[in-house]
C-alpha cells in the first residue's frame, strides 16, 4: 500500500455496473452478447442492461449518431473480473475461434489480462486475478505490464479449439474502472483524501491506482491520452457514470457527505447518489 486515506471508504466497497452510450444499440448489444459473452438482462426503448448470472454489469444508452469522444476525460476501460484463470482461458480460446480483435494480452504481476474495443471505441478489459497473497502488499513494486504468456494460460484447457464457451460465468464482476483524467495529483486527492480510497500504486505524474480493502485496485487513472483535454461533448459515445457499491445506505450517506463537506453538491439519482472527481467523470454511491 503506497499511503492509506485517514477516513477509509468501507473495505467492502467494490465496483458496480458501468453505464455508457452508445450509437447502435443493435450493434452494441450483439457485440457484447456474441464476442464478450454477456447475457441481455433486461431491455426497453433506447436502453439495455447486461451482465452474468444475475448480475449486472453494463448498461448501456443509445444516442444516435453519437462518435467516439475524442481525445477527452472519460473512460480508458472497464473492467471485468472472471472468476478463475480457467475462465479467462476459455474466453480467449472462445476469442480466437471468432477471430475477435484484440487490443492487447498483458500480464500485470497482479492479474493476467486481455484488452480490446467495442464498436464505439470503448475499452474493455477482461481478467482474472492470481491468489491474493502473492500480490498483497507489493502493487506498488511490482504492478507492471509484461507480455501475457498466452500458450501457458491456454493450457488450462484441455483443448483450446474445442473447448465449450457457453457466455460470461456466474461469478463475473466489475473488478475496477479505469480512467482518463486531466491531472493525476488532483485525482489522488479526490478518491483518496475525500473518498477514501487507498493509494496503492502510482507513476510520477501520469497514472494512479486507488482501492479499497487491500485490493490492488478499483479505480485506475492516467493522464496518457486525455492531458490538456476536456469533458467528452454530450453526443460523444462515452462513459456515462461508473458504481461504486457500498454495503449500505449507511454507508452510502457518509461518503456522500465528506464529497458534500469537500464543497460538491450530490445529486439524488434513483437509490444512489451521482458526484464527480475533478476531471468531470461521473460516480453513483449505491448501496449493494
Amino acid at each position: 500500500m503506497l499511503s492509506a486515506a485517514s477516513d477509509p471508504i468501507a473495505p467492502t466497497a467494490v465496483m458496480g455496473p458501468v453505464h455508457l452510450t452508445v450509437a447502435d444499440l443493435e450493434r452494441s448489444l450483439a457485440y457484447y452478447r456474441e464476442a464478450i459473452g454477456l447475457e441481455l438482462l433486461g431491455r426497453t426503448a433506447g436502453e439495455a442492461s447486461l451482465g452474468a448470472g444475475e448480475t449486472q454489469l453494463l448498461a448501456l444508452v443509445e444516442v444516435p449518431g453519437a462518435q467516439p469522444a475524442p481525445r477527452s476525460t472519460g473512460l480508458f476501460h472497464f473492467a471485468l473480473l472472471l472468476p478463475d484463470r480457467v475462465s479467462l482461458a476459455r474466453w480467449l480460446a472462445h476469442a480466437a475461434r471468432e477471430q475477435t480483435r484484440l487490443e492487447g494480452l498483458s500480464d500485470h504481476f497482479v492479474s493476467e489480462a486481455v484488452y480490446l474495443r467495442d464498436p464505439d471505441h470503448h475499452g474493455i478489459e477482461l481478467y482474472a486475478d492470481r491468489p491474493r497473497e502473492r500480490w498483497e502488499g507489493l502493487v506498488g513494486q511490482r504492478l507492471t505490464t509484461d507480455p501475457l504468456d498466452v500458450e501457458d494460460l491456454l493450457g488450462e484447457l484441455a483443448d483450446p479449439r474445442t473447448e465449450p464457451f457457453d457466455g460470461l460465468p456466474s461469478g463475473t464482476v466489475m473488478g475496477h474502472v479505469h480512467l482518463q483524467v486531466a491531472s493525476i495529483p488532483e485525482t489522488v486527492a479526490f478518491y483518496r483524501d475525500v473518498l477514501g480510497m487507498d493509494l496503492t500504486a502510482q507513476l510520477g505524474a501520469e497514472a494512479a491506482f486507488l482501492s479499497a480493502g487491500g485490493y490492488h485496485h478499483h479505480v485506475g487513472a492516467n493522464t496518457w491520452a486525455s492531458r490538456g483535454a476536456g469533458p467528452p461533448p454530450a453526443e460523444a459515445a462515452a462513459l456515462r457514470h461508473a458504481t461504486i457499491l457500498l454495503p449500505d445506505g449507511t454507508e452510502r450517506d457518509r461518503v456522500a457527505g465528506r464529497l458534500a463537506d469537500a464543497g460538491q453538491q450530490p445529486e439524488q439519482c434513483g437509490d444512489g447518489v451521482l458526484v464527480r472527481d475533478p476531471s468531470g467523470n461521473a460516480l453513483l454511491l449505491a448501496a449493494a
